[in-house]
């Protein structure tokens, strides 16, 4: 038997009914995943659950359609919370109307393919889906499935148990510094929201992203800044101080906030943060870190910012089962009760099973840490060494290593991720369809995951002129590949990564 048994395609990772990643193991599935071939969705059993509705939250949405006159030629979204779907009504204009029925949220519009894909982004920016646990919850409630999954959970008060290890993970913060959500991005946008709000009553409107982010950091900080067109500065260079020293000279007044991720996603480069939060507060504006990356546990970076905003997903629900987010009050910094109250206000709610299965995960976060720091080491040992690979990027490359170790909370403490290019043009599709490592979504997992990266992400980049020439300007080969170790033996992901290098 091999290492890595052929994943068919389609199939969750891992193999649970809340899984956050589904496998897509040849190129062809990728672009059919992207492009949304028949061929290829009708094999989905799942996904990502900020890009795919899960299956449960589809029956739950169809049942109530089924039941209920007035959604007759509408389509239904169903939502996370009531605030969520009040607000995606907003978004879609005066022919929405909100659904609040049974504990269940949501909100619908007539049935038109614009507007489905306009309700569909907006909820996968901000978080806002139905969580699959409760969506199955309902389905039971309902008689429409016989029972839950089983699983293992946390036996106790799961809020508190979470809590205690987050606050040793996290040393000088209480609990009301920490603010759980859904996941990693609602609590993305809700830190944002709330620095937004407070730093717009003192003039202040502007927001700096440095380096390039994650798609939907990216796509908050384009759509819902004051005036996009004036407040969004992209700062292509992280390690360019010159450049956001400038900007600051000139603007300092109106800059509202900066938003970093620390690592960067996909280039795993760490700017200078002490320098970033100096110049931060030098001029008053509040700085977000995001260390998803190589995570809180493993980056000391609370310290250098007003707010962190991570997501748990990663390597804190490292059995890949459920999503999670952090946002992390700064207890020093100069709006810390202001901006408790107002992230508190904005954050979508995890539900409480969820929180749960996260209580039962957490406390291995550490032990799942060092498994793969151990094995990441030597994978990036031989992909930097091997003839067909081109450029490897991760936590402790030359660029950024001293940056990096300044933050990291031990000198083996990378995290998991590696992204890296092929030395031959056009050889990705050979190299991926070869490889026998499970491909899909999501890191910072148990189970090893590689992914096409830009080709998931941004894949309205990789296939347009204009697209290409924008990841050119900011470095990114539109083929780079993105892997993320887990906890299997690094002997058999490197064995799975020669065969396909050949």
């Amino acid at each position: 038997m091999p290492a890595f048994p052929p994943i068919p395609l389609g199939q969750r990772i891992p193999d649970s009914p809340h899984a956050v990643s589904c496998s897509l193991p040849t190129m062809r599935d990728v672009r059919g995943y992207e492009e949304k071939d028949p061929e290829i969705t009708r094999h989905l059993t799942s996904g990502y659950p900020r890009f795919v509705v899960h299956p449960f939250a589809r029956q739950l949405a169809e049942h109530i359609t089924s039941l209920t006159p007035a959604l007759a030629g509408r389509t239904l979204w169903l939502t996370s919370s009531g605030k969520m779907a009040r607000a995606l009504a907003g978004h879609l204009g005066p022919a929405a109307q909100v659904l609040d029925r049974d504990g269940l949220h949501g909100a619908s519009h007539p049935a038109a393919p614009a507007d489905a894909a306009r309700a569909k982004t907006f909820l996968q920016n901000l978080g806002g889906f139905l969580a699959s646990r409760e969506a199955e919850d309902h389905l039971v409630r309902l008689g429409l499935i016989p029972a839950a999954y089983t699983e293992e959970t946390f036996p106790g008060d799961a809020g508190a148990e979470v809590r205690r290890h987050l606050r040793a993970a996290l040393p000088g913060t209480g609990d009301r510094d920490l603010l759980l959500a859904d996941c990693g991005m609602s609590a993305i946008y809700a830190a944002f929201r709330a620095v937004a709000g407070l730093q717009a009553e003192r003039g202040r409107t502007v927001w700096l992203q440095l380096g390039w982010l994650y798609l939907d950091t990216i796509a908050i900080l384009q759509k819902f800044t004051a005036v996009p067109a004036a407040d969004y500065v992209y700062i292509r260079d992280v390690f360019d101080l010159r450049a956001l020293k400038r900007i600051f000279a000139a603007h300092g007044t109106r800059i509202a906030g900066v938003i970093a991720e620390v690592p960067t996603n996909p280039l795993i480069q760490t700017p200078d943060l002490p320098a970033l939060a100096a110049l931060c507060r030098r001029h008053d504006a509040r700085l977000l870190v995001d260390p998803s990356i190589s995570s809180a546990w493993n980056l000391d970076v609370l310290p250098h910012a007003d707010v962190v905003v991570t997501s748990l997903t990663k390597y804190t629900a490292s059995e890949g089962d459920l999503t999670a987010g952090l946002a992390v009050v700064n207890p020093a910094g100069p709006d810390a009760a202001a901006l408790r109250e107002r992230i508190a206000a904005e954050t979508e709610p995890l539900y409480h099973r969820d929180l749960a299965r996260l209580a039962w995960q957490i406390g291995r976060t550490g032990a799942v840490l060092a498994q793969i720091h151990a094995g990441t080491a030597r994978v990036v040992k031989f992909l930097v060494a091997h003839p067909a690979v081109g450029e490897v990027h991760w936590a402790l490359s030359p660029a950024s290593r001293e940056n990096y170790l300044r933050l990291a909370r031990a000198p083996d403490a990378t995290g998991g991720m590696i992204t890296f290019t092929l030395r031959e043009i056009g050889g990705l599709e050979k190299f991926y369809d070869r490889l026998r490592l499970p491909k899909g979504p999501s890191f910072g997992m148990t189970t090893t995951l590689i992914c096409p990266f830009m080709y998931l992400a941004h894949y309205d980049l990789v296939t347009t002129p204009a697209g290409l020439a924008e990841l050119a300007a900011s470095k990114l080969d539109p083929d780079l590949l993105r892997l993320c170790v887990g906890t299997e033996p690094p002997d058999e992901i490197i064995a799975a990564l020669a065969e396909a290098l050949g």
